[in-house]
């Protein structure tokens, strides 16, 4: 009789506890979001009149114009030393080279074909060749003024395609103030050369980091061995020739906005909230196949999906701040090389060192409807608070999925992450990249028409209360003990 009392007292005392969390949970700005919004702000960033928001055009303006005055409605703070919500990012876009040839030893490389201009001006000229191991500032010997350096891709360390390309830019300026006349990497990388000519061949934005004018720079392909031969050690000098690329400068925007913490303490250490609102426009620009009907790739998924969520977290927010602050960033031009968010690692308008974790939402898509995927879960100590910001809107969280994509370090979070901030990726539900995902990833039929908004209310509703929590955790976050991103996390936070 006695233990049946026990029992009841417990499953009452279970009860009355589940439904004092159910009501509380209720009264949250979260809770109370609705399906209408998520859907507005969907069926307008991924419309057919925003032409797939590439970065470089006017759509994409469009877009930041508009989360900076969703931001402004929502009464969120400029950063400091802004007058505005908007953070400038300067871009080149360079046109693809016409001609240019590459002739050393009788051999004939040909622009597009055995090699790929990155950038320089019309050419005609013959010169001596110096090999410069990778091409780093300790690397060179001699005086290679006038000269034609020729460098191997990358760095001993590098093993990304953006540290590749980083390194690339670093070398072309170290070669620029050496006063040689080409440089020449030998593109050994595991990347298919058919694959890295077109990309970097076609026509290309970059940053304008004040590289763009400076040595004429190309890639051979050094996967076939009789080019990395002929350039390390089998001919002495040789003749190029080249058109150029054509350039123009163009501006494009991160959008940043803050909501002040309500803890005189904790309100100094930042949540950084983040998604990229670009895509990759329309036509032949888009990358992959389109129809006369349809050539605009909207970009729901990928990532007006993520932008979406972030808006929600934006509003809910700012109904009801949470102990820190919360710093959140729009990104531009994710999809051409996650420029926007390298660009502000580097021109940070909060210091790094008070920004103590980022939540950062980007997918390709969804196949189960059931969970949230997040690229990080377990590398640090906020996974208790994404899986209940979860569980709270019925789903449940499922980590790491495809690890053989190596998604942590191809989406914006890692351009946060490297610099040593804890920054996990909350993506859309799936568990491989399954057939539903392709149909969908970087495809024209990827549109409003085709999102479930039930389910996009519970993720944008997971994703804020996840941020939420995190806001509001007792602890610091951190990452996990030996993940390569701890050592510069000890750098930046100086323990």
């Amino acid at each position: 009789m006695l233990k049946a009392s026990i029992k009841s007292f417990l499953l009452v005392s279970l009860l009355l506890s589940f439904s004092s969390y159910a009501q509380s949970l209720k009264k949250l700005p979260e809770a109370q979001f609705s399906k209408a919004e998520v859907e507005m702000n969907m069926r307008f960033l991924a419309s057919d009149e925003l032409q797939g928001r590439r970065t470089g055009e006017q759509e994409n303006l469009v877009a930041a114009r508009y989360l900076a005055e969703q931001f402004r409605f929502l009464g969120l703070k400029p950063a400091p030393g802004q007058t505005d919500y908007l953070q400038p990012v300067p871009f080149v876009i360079q046109k693809a080279a016409k001609e240019g040839l590459l002739i050393a030893n009788g051999d004939t490389l040909h622009s597009g074909k055995e090699f790929v201009l990155l950038g320089g001006s019309p050419a005609n000229f013959k010169a001596d060749i110096v090999f410069v191991n990778y091409g780093l500032a300790d690397d060179y010997k001699t005086d290679v003024k006038g000269k034609i350096v020729v460098a191997q891709v990358g760095t001993p360390e590098s093993k990304t395609p953006q540290e590749i390309f980083a390194a690339s830019n670093d070398k072309r300026k170290i070669a620029t103030e050496k006063g040689a006349a080409l440089l020449i990497e030998l593109f050994t990388a595991q990347i298919p050369w058919s694959f890295a000519s077109r990309y970097f061949g076609n026509e290309k934005l970059s940053l304008d980091n004040g590289t763009s004018t400076g040595v004429t720079h190309v890639w051979v392909n050094g996967q076939q061995k009789k080019y990395t031969d002929l350039f390390k050690s089998g001919a002495s000098s040789a003749t190029f020739q080249t058109t150029g690329r054509d350039q123009q400068n163009v501006n494009s925007y991160n959008v940043v906005g803050i909501i002040e913490g309500t803890d005189p303490v904790l309100k100094n250490e930042y949540i950084v909230v983040s998604a990229h609102f670009d895509h990759v426009g329309i036509g032949k620009k888009g990358g992959n196949t389109y129809t006369a009907a349809d050539s605009i790739f909207n970009g729901a998924r990928d990532n007006a999906f993520g932008t979406v969520a972030m808006l929600t977290a934006a509003k809910t927010l700012s109904l009801k701040p949470a102990k820190r602050s919360v710093l959140f960033i729009g990104y531009t031009a994710e999809e051409v090389g996650l420029l926007g968010s390298r660009y502000y690692s580097e021109h940070p308008l909060v210091p790094l060192n008070q920004c103590v974790f980022n939540l950062n939402s980007d997918g390709a898509g969804y196949s189960d409807k059931t969970l949230v995927s997040v690229i990080g879960l377990d590398r640090t100590n906020c996974k208790a608070e994404i899986e209940a910001g979860c569980n709270a809107f019925g789903l449940s969280v499922f980590g790491d999925p495809a690890p053989e994509q190596g998604l942590f370090d191809r989406s914006d979070n890692v351009s946060l992450a490297a610099k040593g901030i804890p920054a996990p990726d909350f993506s859309p539900g799936f568990k491989s990249f399954d057939g539903e995902i392709a149909k969908y990833y970087h495809q024209a039929t990827d549109n409003p028409e085709s999102i479930d908004f039930d389910y996009l209310l519970k993720f944008c509703q997971s994703f804020a209360y996840s941020a939420r929590l995190i806001a509001n955790k007792s602890v610091r976050p951190y990452w996990t003990a030996g993940d390569k991103y701890e050592p510069a996390a000890k750098a930046l936070y100086g323990k």
